[in-house]
Order: C-alpha cells, then sequence, then structure tokens
C-alpha cells in the first residue's frame, strides 16, 4: 500500500471522526442480566504445545507473543497517548470519556457499597488514563471518595509512565490509586469475588489467550460486577471503511516513524486492530466466559471504529 495517502481521502476521514455523534445512551445492566442463571464457565482447553498464534499478521509461537507484545509497549510508553491522539484524531479522549461515564463509577448502586466505594480493576492500564477519568468521576459526579482502582499491566514501562503521571492527580499519593505488575491470563493475587468492577481499554486485543483472561475477569468480579472493554472494533460502513483502513495501515506507521522512530510497533498495532475479533464473535466470547450480556451486548463508536462491551456476572441464585 502506497505510504502517502490523499488529501481527500484524510479530509472525508477527519469530517467523519469530528461529525460522527457518540452515543450517549446510556449502555447500563440490567436487573434482568443480573437475575439470568448463572452460567458456569467452560473448562479451559488443554495447552497444545508450540500453538501459534497471531501477533498482528504475523504468526508466532505462543509462548513468544507477550515477549513481543513487551517489546512494542516498551518501546511508545512514553509517546502512547500523543500516538493515540494522532491516530484517532483526538478522538479516543472522546469514547474514553464515553465509556467512563456509561460506567458510573462510585454511583450507589451495583454490587458496591455505598459507604465502602467501588473496587475496580483496570487491567492493561499503564498509563493510568482510564483509572484517573474514573476516579474523576466517582470523586466529582457521585461523591465518592472511598472508590479505588488498582491499576494491572504486563508491562513495567508503561506502569512506570503511570505511575509519573499519577504525581499531577489528587489520587498519586493516595490508597485510592495503585499499580501492579500483572499478567491478565493469570491474577492469582487478585481474590475471586473481590471487585465491582473490571475495566481494559485498548489493551484486550494484544493478549495471548483472550478466552483465558475474560474468565480470569469472571473469577475476580463479585456476583453483580460488570466487565467492561473499550476496543478497535469492525467499522459498519464500507466507504467509511475503506478510507479508515487506508489512513490506517499508509499514515499511522508513518507516523510512528516521525513522532516516536518506530514504525514497526506502529505496524504491529494497526495490523493487531485488523486481527481483532467482530463486535459479534467479541460479545459471544465474553457470553462463553459466563457474563449475562446486556442488549446487544456493544455499543459502536464512531461508526464501529471503536466498540464497548460489557458483561455482567450473574447474581447467585437462593436455593
Amino acid at each position: 500500500m502506497s505510504s502517502s495517502m490523499p488529501s481527500g481521502s484524510f479530509r472525508l476521514l477527519q469530517r467523519q471522526l469530528r461529525s460522527t455523534r457518540l452515543n450517549t445512551r446510556c449502555f447500563s445492566q440490567t436487573s434482568r442480566c443480573l437475575q439470568q442463571p448463572p452460567r458456569t464457565p467452560p473448562e479451559p482447553p488443554k495447552q497444545q504445545p508450540n500453538r501459534m498464534v497471531d501477533f498482528g499478521f504475523e504468526q508466532v509461537a505462543e509462548s513468544l507473543k507477550a515477549s513481543k507484545v513487551a517489546s512494542v509497549f516498551s518501546s511508545v510508553a512514553s509517546s502512547y497517548d500523543t500516538m493515540n491522539d494522532l491516530m484517532s484524531l483526538g478522538i479516543h479522549r472522546l469514547w474514553k470519556d464515553q465509556f467512563v461515564r456509561g460506567l458510573n463509577p462510585g454511583a450507589h448502586t451495583g454490587s458496591a457499597s455505598s459507604t465502602e466505594g467501588w473496587n475496580i480493576l483496570d487491567v492493561a492500564g499503564g498509563t493510568g488514563d482510564i483509572a484517573f477519568r474514573m476516579l474523576d468521576h466517582a470523586s466529582t459526579i457521585n461523591h465518592s471518595h472511598n472508590t479505588r482502582v488498582t491499576v494491572s499491566d504486563i508491562n513495567p514501562d508503561m506502569l512506570a509512565e503511570g505511575k509519573k503521571r499519577s504525581v499531577n492527580t489528587p489520587y498519586g499519593a493516595t490508597d485510592r490509586l495503585s499499580f501492579v505488575e500483572g499478567n491478565a491470563e493469570d491474577m492469582s493475587f487478585i481474590p475471586s469475588d473481590s471487585m465491582d468492577l473490571y475495566t481494559v481499554a485498548f489493551g484486550i486485543r494484544n493478549f495471548t489467550d483472550k478466552p483465558k483472561a475474560l474468565r480470569e475477569a469472571f473469577r475476580i468480579l463479585k456476583p453483580g460486577g460488570t466487565f467492561a472493554c473499550l476496543e478497535f472494533s469492525k467499522v459498519n460502513n464500507p466507504l467509511f471503511d475503506a478510507v479508515y483502513k487506508r489512513w490506517s495501515f499508509a499514515a499511522i506507521p508513518l507516523i510512528g516513524q516521525l513522532v516516536a522512530g518506530d514504525r514497526d510497533s506502529y505496524q504491529y498495532l494497526v495490523e493487531s486492530i485488523e486481527k481483532f475479533p467482530t463486535q459479534e464473535a467479541f460479545r459471544d466470547m465474553i457470553k462463553d466466559a459466563g457474563f449475562a450480556v446486556p442488549g446487544q451486548g456493544y455499543e459502536n463508536l464512531t461508526n464501529g471504529i471503536a466498540a464497548i462491551h460489557k458483561g455482567v456476572k450473574p447474581l447467585e441464585q437462593h436455593r
């Protein structure tokens, strides 16, 4: 594909991104979802030796993917949010704001106590972007000053960036915010049935074993707790999809080269978006992990460039 993009295509993409009205409909859990009989997650498949998995468009041994992804994010950690601004023309900030508003952290409902606040786990959240928004919303909107967020990330460089940024927030020196290095596929250091909300934003597409990570999320959440994911997805307008893909594959790696001096990492990021499951397929993966899914199970943002997915861990049935 050409390394340059026609200005007309860029202007079309820019207008579409700026003019698309974000759907502010509340994508909330319902009592019907909560009361569904709990589903028993399926037994995890046995590990296959030398199994090959996607690393962008490349196939690599399963045992190697985590280290290759770690290398990508170590490379981009310091410029990650700047690159997201350039990659999405700044609209990722609006998506994140809508994501947090829809979850309404700190509200006096759901599985959390109104006096104790919410216990939130933000996975693959190293830079703290979602965690800071969660705490701001809980404090200023719901006046919940006991809501806490644990930020988990497999990459120490991303966590270091988040810790550095936290110094400039009201939460950096408090027990309301903590950072921990961990793999989303095995979070045995987090007790079962302990979290009110599990979030992952723009991270799950990089996981080696997504079903395993979803089963861990199910284990960690309290009954009535919510799994919420914000991720790049599949554009649902063919014309816009063609323009967006041309922008992604032609411009984003070039921007990575110019801004971060790293074309290969951003080439991987673009390819990982392309390889991520469709909205419907990922919704079904969430269901298979045991979650009840409200409505159609996802909310498209900006014609499906990104989507919000949710699942609710059903309440225990009284016998």
